[in-house]
């Protein structure tokens, strides 16, 4: 039985088990088994790993995604500079690291795209943040950093944010987990009555569908977006590495 999965903090809010369990059944694919793992710290990764000998390959999500890249035998499948791994494949011990993200937030986004969101806000810092500023850069939009207090190479916090900058930063994106489900009246603290028609808002979250932030952009006429095809895009590119030769 090839065994897969997925590690985060707490895992109530992820969908990857319900996703590849249907993959399997609908693909008629009986040796594979995916299973969710909960652990408190990374450190519990090592412990993981010896129990369960057959693993192949790990999707690995929210706090892990950045402390992970210590436990990588091989991170040279992660572009230079990014600083965050989402998906691990397990060869005879060996562990090596990869970032589906990048292309799931890249190829869910490109549609949405107008030519007057030539500046974004990112809020939040973690690995999510990571992959969204790895493709940012790609795709030559300049953005700043948000979080509660500067870190992390933030640049502006939330208290900082004002008519002005909220104006000229079309493109919102909100990598934190503030309004997944079950604490959906959470938000990130930002001056949504400033948002417009111009404005386009990206949630990576996909539980619930329509997230408080993205409520309030869509009262302000902002068009908005969800991470559910995003999630679709990096976990089938996680199940393409893991069955790569």
């Amino acid at each position: 039985m090839k065994l897969y999965g997925v590690i985060g903090y707490p895992l109530s809010h992820s969908f990857s088990q319900k996703y590849f369990t249907g993959k399997f059944q609908q693909k008629g694919i009986k040796d594979c088994r995916y299973e969710s793992w909960p652990i408190p710290s990374i450190n519990d990764l090592k412990d993981l790993l010896k129990q369960n000998p057959g693993l192949l390959g790990l999707n690995i999500t929210i706090p892990y995604k950045r402390a992970v890249l210590t436990y990588l035998d091989d991170s040279t499948n992660i572009p230079a500079g990014l600083k965050a791994c989402n998906c691990i494949k397990i060869n005879d011990g060996k562990i090596t690291g990869y970032n589906t993200d990048i292309t799931g937030f890249e190829r869910s986004l490109l549609p949405q795209l107008k030519p007057h969101h030539r500046n974004a806000l990112i809020l939040g810092t973690g690995g999510a943040a990571a992959a969204v500023q790895f493709v940012l850069k790609k795709l030559n939009i300049p953005y700043k950093l948000v979080s509660r207090q500067l870190h992390n190479g933030s640049t502006l916090t939330y208290a900082d944010l004002n008519e002005a900058i909220i104006t000229q930063s079309q493109l919102i994106i909100n990598t934190t987990p503030l309004g997944t489900f079950p604490n959906v009246t959470e938000c990130p603290d930002i001056p949504y009555q400033y948002l417009t028609a111009k404005h386009h808002l990206f949630d990576l979250i996909y539980n619930p569908e329509k997230t408080l932030f993205l409520q309030k952009g869509a009262g302000q006429g902002a068009t908005i977006q969800n991470g559910y095809e995003m999630l679709l895009i990096q976990a089938d590119e996680s199940w393409k590495i893991w069955n790569e030769d």
